[in-house]
């Protein structure tokens, strides 16, 4: 059981420095919220699951955590991304896509008609 738990640590801990690295490596700041975003989640909730398996006596505490993990990391995220996307906040030459943009137009436009 301890090799378990000790492998889910690691894991997750191969996902934390995954989701730093590609905060460091992605070109703008909507790919580094999201890359940040889903591999720090998956990071925590493997390194909180692996100290439950560890720590037996702590799981129901750790499975709290891991719920709030799951709803805090992707509101914030969103939250952050809208914020940037309101203030204007330059994508990279790479995005093709700004659906957000498109449907605010869209809406711009019904509203001028």
């Amino acid at each position: 059981m301890e090799l378990l738990g000790s492998f889910t640590v690691l894991a997750g801990s191969v996902f934390l420095f995954s989701a730093g690295l590609g905060v460091l490596r992605m070109p703008d700041s909507y790919n580094r919220i999201q890359t940040g975003t889903k591999a720090s989640t998956l990071g925590t909730i493997l390194i909180l699951t692996g100290l439950a398996i560890l720590h037996p006596a702590w799981t129901w505490k750790l499975l709290i955590l891991i719920f709030f993990v799951l709803l805090t990391n992707p509101v914030s995220s969103h939250a952050l991304a809208r914020a940037a996307h309101a203030i204007h906040v330059a994508e990279a030459e790479e995005t093709v896509v700004d659906e957000l943009e498109e449907e605010e137009n869209n809406a711009h436009a019904e509203e001028r008609t």
